[in-house]
């Protein structure tokens, strides 16, 4: 069955039966397997969309091809809707949804649940139970914690399975850790359960980062302690404060008074979006993780930032009212409130992921980049496409700048880049008419020209790019050679500074100027290019005037023509050469009798 009939049989009557409510909505293929889930605040107006041939994207198209049948779920909102989502896709996995790519498994802290629980890092979550605090994307703040855990509270570190009858029938022996004092032996009986609880409730309330809580009440503990004259608990307790007071103070980064807060940044590259979730407690960043989504349709950046959101909220159950965002998303959701803060404390925390999800996004290409070079020039030229709105990967880029003083020697040069890198044997210097030296324009034009005449001469391949080295003038003249012979390349200028340096880049007619971040690898590549051509250019405009000089001095000897200079020059490259010639060489180079004219003339420098 065509695709037409069969969108219009069998696909549009469901289409069209759809509920204008909220809800989510599966593809499936003719095997009956789920490719794709989807959300919707109006389930009937979204899945319309997917049909709508003016609004499909390639990838869409690819999608739509494959659908055989259509089912959705009906729920109250459009929270239920992006949770429900989230659910559907982890049971199914359908082809072309984003997929959360886990690289590796953060560690987390585990309290373990048991009678007299233990603590200690894992990467294995198992459900028996247990408590987990985490994960940790930076692994030196959950050792700061468990360290911190370690120094103020004596908690067991062996791996006994230890009970209450067990302890009463002397089944155990305490081991070095209670002699060097890190542990208080509950094996031996030595710390009863209650106490033991005790310090691990105390535990939870610093890893969930409630430590000014904590502190008052042992601040309150400590009074009662002095006060019964029990001074030796007293002063327990008063280290106890001063080390967890040291510590807040050293992991505070906001106000203590804001509390309870979440974090959410986003950053894209390509088809991958990064997503920074931050919790605050007490002013304090107690849970912070950056994760990445792979784009497989054309998923905005509110989706993909609301996909993340009901992914960390159902993953690490943060019940935050107030949640810090870059923007506010259309979703309303009952008891959140989307917070985005222009100044003050809490846009210094959206500052700060946003710093983390940027750092993130920088660690994943080095590593990319690093195993792919190629990728690399890819990503960049891809960025320059986009940038100057071409509709071909400028894979192939020429240059062009000229050098002259004051209209003399002028010469010019064609720099080749072929996949972000330069092509040196491609490279092509030019000698310019006299009187296209001191025109600029001229020079730019007479090059191209000949650059260009001679390709569609020899049929050979046409570049992607060209780059001129110069402002609008330049690009003008360059349009004005490719319009004359008829053919079609993209072309682009480099604007200088005051200091002669790369500072924009110009695109399209009228042109435009584009700017581009001075740290970015796009700026140093066109910054590399532009200093290559102006190099090459000097270089070869250098080398011309050198010869002439050389020529000139020769010229000026009686006798001795222009060619005859060229000749002697072909032949021996300098002055002190020439002057240091046997004779028979110079006869060979310039015939008997114009040696002889050297070989005087050498005699007036011998003098």
């Amino acid at each position: 069955m065509k695709e037409n009939t069969y969108y219009e049989e069998i696909l549009k009557p469901i289409v069209q039966s759809l509920p204008e409510k909220p809800g989510c909505y599966q593809y499936l293929n003719s095997s009956g397997q789920v490719i794709y889930v989807g959300k919707a605040k109006n389930l009937k107006r979204r899945v319309s969309s997917y049909f709508l041939k003016e609004q499909q994207s390639n990838k869409t198209k690819l999608l739509v091809k494959q659908i055989a049948d259509i089912k959705y779920i009906v729920v109250n909102n459009e929270w239920d809707a992006l949770l429900l989502e989230n659910n559907l896709i982890k049971k199914y996995k359908p082809k072309y949804n984003i997929l959360l790519k886990d690289d590796k498994t953060y560690p987390s802290i585990c309290i373990t649940n048991e009678p007299f629980p233990r603590i200690f890092k894992t990467r294995n979550i198992i459900r028996n139970g247990s408590s987990y605090y985490g994960p940790y994307s930076h692994v030196g703040t959950l050792n700061a914690l468990l360290n911190l855990i370690s120094e103020v509270y004596n908690i067991r570190t062996c791996k006994l399975t230890l009970n209450e009858n067990d302890i009463q029938k002397g089944n155990y022996k305490e081991c070095l850790e209670y002699h060097i004092k890190r542990c208080k032996a509950p094996c031996i009986g030595l710390q009863s359960k209650e106490e033991y609880g005790k310090e691990i409730s105390e535990i939870r309330e610093i890893l969930k980062g409630r430590t000014i809580e904590l502190n008052k009440n042992i601040v309150e503990e400590m009074k009662k302690e002095s006060a019964l004259l029990n001074f030796e608990k007293a002063q327990v307790l008063k280290e106890k404060y001063l080390t967890l007071t040291a510590f807040t103070e050293r992991s505070q980064v906001v106000s203590g008074s804001l509390d309870n807060i979440d974090v959410y940044s986003v950053e894209e590259d390509e088809d991958v979006v990064f997503v920074n979730y931050m919790h605050l407690s007490n002013g304090c960043i107690n849970q912070a993780f950056t994760f990445e989504y792979k784009r497989k349709l054309d998923e905005t950046i509110e989706e993909m930032l609301l996909t993340g959101f009901a992914e960390m909220r159902t993953r690490y159950k943060s019940r935050a009212k107030e949640v810090i965002v870059p923007f506010k998303p259309s979703v309303e959701i009952d008891g959140v409130e989307w917070v985005v803060p222009q100044k003050g404390e809490k846009k210094k925390l959206l500052d700060l992921s946003i710093l983390n999800v940027k750092q993130y996004r920088a660690d994943r290409l080095k590593r990319s980049d690093k195993l792919n070079p190629e990728q690399k020039q890819t990503r960049i030229l891809k960025e320059l496409q986009n940038l100057l709105k071409i509709e071909k990967l400028p894979l192939h880029i020429e240059c062009f700048d000229n050098s002259h003083i004051s209209g003399s020697d002028a010469v010019a040069a064609c720099v080749v880049y072929k996949n972000g890198k330069p092509a040196k044997k491609e490279y092509r210097l030019y000698n310019l008419k006299e009187e296209s030296g001191g025109d600029d324009y001229a020079s730019m034009y007479e090059v191209m020209y000949r650059r260009y005449s001679r390709i569609i001469e020899e049929g050979s391949k046409l570049p992607d790019l060209v780059i001129v080295d110069g402002g609008k003038g330049q690009m003008s003249i360059a349009k004005e050679v490719i319009d004359n012979l008829h053919i079609n390349i993209n072309i682009a200028g480099l604007v200088k500074n005051n200091h002669h340096k790369t500072s924009a880049l110009l695109s399209g007619f009228p042109q435009m100027e584009v700017g581009i971040k001075p740290d970015s690898e796009l700026f140093r590549l066109l910054e590399q290019m532009q200093e290559e051509v102006h190099r090459v250019a000097i270089s070869f405009h250098k080398k011309k005037r050198s010869k002439r000089q050389l020529s000139s001095e020769l010229s000026d000897i009686q006798g001795i023509g222009e060619k005859t200079s060229e000749l002697l020059l072909k032949k021996f490259k300098s002055i002190k050469r020439i002057k240091e010639a046997k004779e028979e060489e110079l006869i060979d180079a310039v015939g008997k009798s114009r040696a002889a004219i050297i070989i005087e003339w050498r005699k007036g420098f011998e003098k």
